[in-house]
């Protein structure tokens, strides 16, 4: 990007409105810079200013959203070729198809699949958020029934897709307010569904015929409509193709600024592959590089389930850790005589914790202080899990309020600060727990204050 964030916040109204979603100009400003906002945020920048920075300002890949509510998906956005050098920040949306020559039973048992499909881990929910609504029978009153379906029986994010620009209508008006996904403009089609989606407001996917100039052309064309929304469909459907052409777009829009290869893309993993497990393959591929949405045949958990292990590695932050919120966790319903724990807020290291007092069904307080992501050894090891801020955290968090006895138990591989912690907590017994966390439930069974 040609300007720095100083160079944009000198062009804008310095009014830290806070309405562009930032406090403060400087941080919008430096969004800017970084391709992380758009200009049109600012509602007080000025007509001169917007010359300037309108090409500046854009992210280089178009950021969007596709559906509404808890099933939402945004993608694009992203600002690096490699997590490693900063992260990747919006996963890709899974998408299963529903067809409209497929009897009840199938559509109904997809549904379920999807409903059910759904894994506790670390703390977070992994699922899959979309489906793929297709027309086999160019029957308009058909295909919006079925999309209906879906998204009342599922809440799930839609993709409608129809070779036949009125069915598309049809379905679009009806669900417009659900935001679906529309696919597919074509050379032949792009001036029909441009208006369709200017009209409706959703984003609408360009597909081109196996070239990305074909791409460009159509991207360009519904720019110039006044679209913003678009996702990227090449049009390929060999897996070494569709490889290259992921990197070469993202290196095209972040490397080069080419604004007319800046979308996210969509990879139609079920026409790429004649059974699940290899578009389970072929969508493990791009969850890596670079899909922003990956349509498969069918839910199943034995595909599902390691796609979502890999999309969750994948677009977490490598520098910063998952943590755990600090505070006091009660767990099994204690009273003012249960123990009381203390670990670290590394999520690993508290769902662990918290899973085994839970499986012991002994009340127990647990307190997590924020160690800035680290495991207790690695907090230890770097003083961030010391009697001092241990002894600070238990003697602010409140836990001295909840129970009448005066012991707490610190983890075993920091029984080094047992002393220090008892001339911070003055009074107070400090018990050493167990090294590893499968041994707790043995340690509270005997456990007396």
């Amino acid at each position: 990007m040609g300007l720095t964030g100083i160079q944009i916040f000198k062009l804008l109204p310095k009014t830290n409105c806070g309405e562009c979603g930032v406090p403060t100009c400087l941080a919008f400003a430096m969004n800017l810079a970084a391709g992380k906002a758009e200009l049109e945020k600012c509602p007080y920048v000025s007509e001169e200013a917007k010359e300037k920075l309108a090409s500046e300002s854009a992210p280089p890949i178009r950021p969007l959203t596709i559906g509404t509510g808890d099933y939402a998906v945004k993608v694009g956005g992203e600002t690096v070729m490699f997590r490693h050098e900063k992260t990747f920040v919006n996963p890709p949306g899974l998408a299963a198809m529903v067809s409209t020559d497929e009897d009840d039973a199938s559509v109904q048992g997809k549904m379920d699949r999807f409903k059910a499909a759904q894994y506790d881990r670390v703390g977070l929910t992994l699922r899959a958020e979309m489906f793929l609504v297709n027309d086999a029978s160019g029957d308009a009153a058909k295909f919006v029934g079925l999309a209906k379906k879906v998204s009342d029986g599922t809440g799930a994010s839609l993709i409608l897709k129809s070779d036949k620009v009125d069915v598309l209508k049809a379905a679009a008006s009806e669900l417009k307010d659900k935001k679906p996904l529309l696919y597919a403009a074509t050379a032949a089609n792009a001036d029909a569904l441009g208006e369709l989606a200017k009209e409706v407001a959703c984003p609408l996917v360009v597909k081109g015929d196996g070239s990305l100039d074909s791409v460009a052309a159509l991207t360009e064309k519904l720019t110039g409509m006044g679209l913003k929304d678009l996702v990227i469909d090449t049009g390929s459907r060999d897996l070494k193709k569709v490889f290259e052409e992921q990197i070469l777009i993202r290196r095209a829009a972040l490397k080069d600024k080419y604004r007319p290869l800046g979308f996210p893309t969509i990879i139609m993993a079920h026409e790429m592959a004649d059974d699940l497990m290899n578009e389970s393959l072929v969508a493990a591929t791009f969850i890596a590089k670079y899909g922003a949405v990956i349509t498969m045949s069918d839910f199943q958990p034995h595909s599902l389930f390691p796609l979502f292990l890999e999309r969750l590695n994948i677009y977490t932050d490598p520098q910063r850790p998952m943590t755990a919120e600090q505070g006091i966790y009660p767990i099994n319903n204690p009273d003012e005589n249960s123990p009381v724990l203390v670990t670290c807020n590394f999520s690993l290291t508290y769902f662990i914790v918290s899973g085994e007092i839970e499986s012991s069904r002994v009340p127990s307080w647990l307190c997590v202080q924020d160690t800035e992501g680290l495991s207790v050894m690695t907090a230890w090891a770097a003083g961030k899990f010391s009697g001092e801020s241990v002894g600070s955290f238990i003697n602010k968090c409140g836990i001295k309020d909840k129970v009448k006895h005066t012991n707490i138990i610190i983890p075993g591989y920091a029984a080094g600060i047992s002393g220090e912690l008892e001339e911070e907590l003055g009074g107070w017994t400090i018990s050493v727990g167990p090294r590893e966390a499968s041994q707790i439930p043995k340690f509270l069974k005997v456990w007396k204050p």
